[in-house]
């Protein structure tokens, strides 16, 4: 122990350059920053880690670097370490040790004998380079070849086809030919952990075989992952109708039918490791998925939505379940679909070629329909509960639910019901002695949403429902008045299924619906979401994200098309809102200029009268009188008439 600590705080004091820290094994190998001017920082590291399994466009890079570093030994001052991560595909066409033996592996002692699959010929020029520079000058320049072989564990390499396909709900994994091939592989911490003490001890061997002890075929693999993650049924594919998918590209196809038996000999006998893996992808398959699911944040989201008939359970969790990639669960369907199955059991053993494997779950389908069935008449065509149970346990138990999650809807309706649905059948010694109350983690459901509503408000929400709704369903008033009535039999305040849940820990999460007025309660899918928090899976696939680009892009055309009419249809009413103001102004114009008038001729009366009692008979008898004299000068005959004839004047 005390070794491997002085090797540490060894390795700690080095200046390590890692290239491609983004990459899958870059990143779980180390975490160290990359500069600019890659040469110089490469001069001031003690060592350099190329890897160029993942992409060939390093192997140039690579090459160049350890020549770099080679020509100019004379300057370089401190000795630097470069290790070269490469590929088992080097080996994949090697002739077998022992023709009549083909079991025998190889080991780092053949590594002269290796052929490389053509095309990762430049694989093995670029290992051949760096061990030729590795022996000019030891002193100053030390060499290593790392062959690793296919890199499985944290968030998935190679292998992420198979994982991702599973824990999706693949009918079936592809296995690519007929599968007998050896895959060599190793767990990417096994692989950083052989790095690290190539880099901290210094090992003469300059070829170092890296890779756990399994010699699995890959059928093998892709049936355990199947078993474990998926529905446990593989597919056997062609060539052809590999290369169609889009997960995997030519270089990952020619990995996985690389048939190699390999032997990390060096690696047991002289490194002190401790094993993440050392048994293989199989043998340490549980806590490979757990790695793979934590790693990548793919954690089940368990939820039951409770409440009142009528409250919108179905209507919230559809969405819900859309939303965050969840399985709905409806008891009715799960009932429905479950009897179908154990009648299809029955069908399939009437077959003649049916195996004796079948003939035994058929003969178990029918004890289990017979069952029902008689429960059903004994129970006025109902199905008792123990059943009902029983096909939602195993389907909550199913690896679809135990991916992705699920959402319960409606259900458990009582506390008997939730005791016996998520008991945990393991624990039952433990709950016999006393212990608390004991559960089932698998699929015990972490939120639990309860949605409120007053008995009015139900009421009325049932009766404003189309006739076209509420036909052939529960939702007539006769009905919702008997389920309500039901509903509040079983739920009363001292004794109600929330009261499970709130013991264990679960607290319900109670949402009043009656103030929701929103279109398919949006509003209250919003609430939970926020409750839920972020979605546990893979996002929107390529598809969805295609489907997302062009809704968005219409609601884009249609947003701005909006924009666009409304803003004609505001300078249209602007325009006829001055029209109507100037409109409007001139009536008010003229109103005005009547009033003057009508006020001026208003004025004017007085002094009419007044010229006309008062000067007009002077005036016009004075310009009758001028208009018969005709003066030379009429205006001064006119006032010297109007001064004689003053009637003011004696």
């Amino acid at each position: 122990m005390a070794n491997a600590e002085d090797s540490a705080e060894k390795l700690k004091s080095k200046k390590i350059f890692i290239n491609h820290l983004d990459s899958f094994q870059g990143k779980n190998i180390g975490k160290f920053e990359n500069k600019d001017q890659l040469y110089e920082y490469l001069v001031e590291c003690d060592i350099i880690i190329y890897d160029i399994t993942e992409d060939p466009d390093q192997i140039d890079e690579a090459v160049w670097a350890v020549s770099e570093l080679h020509s100019d030994l004379d300057k370089i001052d401190k000795p630097k370490m470069f290790i070269l991560i490469s590929t088992c595909m080097t080996w994949a066409r090697s002739k077998p040790l022992d023709p009549e033996d083909l079991e025998i592996p190889f080991t780092e002692d053949d590594y002269r004998r290796r052929k490389p699959h053509q095309n990762f010929k430049e694989h093995i020029s670029a290992e051949k380079t760096v061990i030729k520079l590795g022996k000019t000058n030891k002193a100053k320049l030390v060499t290593y070849v790392v062959c690793s072989g296919l890199t499985y564990g944290a968030e998935e390499n190679i292998f992420h086809y198979l994982f991702k396909s599973a824990w999706h709900n693949a009918p079936q994994l592809q296995c690519f030919g007929e599968g007998r091939n050896i895959v060599p592989t190793i767990h990417i911490k096994d692989l950083a952990a052989v790095i690290q003490n190539v880099a901290d001890g210094r090992p003469k061997v300059r070829y170092i075989i890296a890779k756990d002890d399994a010699q699995n075929t890959l059928e093998e693999i892709v049936r355990t992952v199947s078993q474990n993650l998926g529905s446990g049924k593989i597919k056997h594919i062609t060539k052809e109708e590999a290369l169609l998918s889009k997960d995997i590209e030519q270089a990952d196809f020619d990995m996985l039918l690389v048939d190699l038996r390999m032997d990390s000999v060096f690696v047991k006998e002289n490194m002190h490791i401790n094993w993440v893996s050392e048994a293989g992808i199989i043998d340490n398959i549980i806590p490979i998925i757990k790695e793979y699911k934590d790693t990548r944040s793919l954690q089940p989201l368990r939820a039951v939505i409770l409440g009142p008939p009528a409250s919108g359970k179905t209507t919230v969790a559809k969405q819900l379940c859309d939303s965050y990639k969840l399985h709905h669960i409806l008891v009715k369907e799960v009932i429905e679909e479950e009897l179908e199955s154990l009648k299809a059991k029955t069908r399939r053993a009437d077959e003649e070629d049916a195996e004796e494997e079948e003939d035994n779950g058929a003969e178990e389908a029918q004890q289990l329909l017979d069952q029902i069935n008689e429960s059903k008449e004994n129970n006025n065509d109902r199905i008792e509960d123990q059943y009902i149970i029983r096909f939602l346990r195993d389907r909550l138990k199913a690896m679809p639910c135990q991916n992705q999650g699920f959402i319960l809807d409606g259900y458990p309706k009582t506390i008997a019901q939730a005791k016996d649905l998520f008991a945990n059948e393991d624990d039952e010694e433990e709950a016999a002695e006393g212990a608390a109350a004991t559960y089932d983690r698998s699929i015990m459901p972490e939120f639990v949403i309860h949605l409120d509503a007053t008995d009015e408000f139900l009421k009325e929400r049932v009766m404003n429902l189309p006739e076209a709704v509420v036909s052939g369903t529960h939702n007539t008033e006769k009905h919702l008045l008997r389920r309500l009535h039901d509903y509040q039999t079983v739920n009363t305040d001292d004794d109600t299924v929330l009261n499970y849940f709130d013991e264990l820990e679960f607290h319900p999460e109670k949402i009043n619906v009656t103030k929701d007025t929103s279109e398919m309660m949006k509003d209250t899918v919003e609430k939970i979401k926020k409750i839920f928090g972020s979605p546990r899976n893979y996002g929107p696939t390529p598809e969805e994200l295609e489907e997302m680009r062009r809704l968005e892009e219409e609601a884009r055309v249609k947003r701005e098309a909006e924009e666009k009419a409304d803003k004609e249809r505001r300078e249209a009413e602007e325009l006829q809102e001055r029209r109507r103001r100037q409109e409007e102004w001139s009536q008010r114009l003229n109103e005005v200029k009547r009033e003057e008038y009508e006020l001026l001729e208003a004025q004017s009366i007085p002094l009419r009268n007044y010229l006309m009692k008062h000067v007009m008979p002077t005036l016009t008898q004075g310009l009758i009188d001028c208009c018969k004299t005709r003066p030379e000068d009429p205006i001064d005959y006119l006032a010297e008439y109007l001064f004689q004839h003053n009637p003011q004047i004696d």
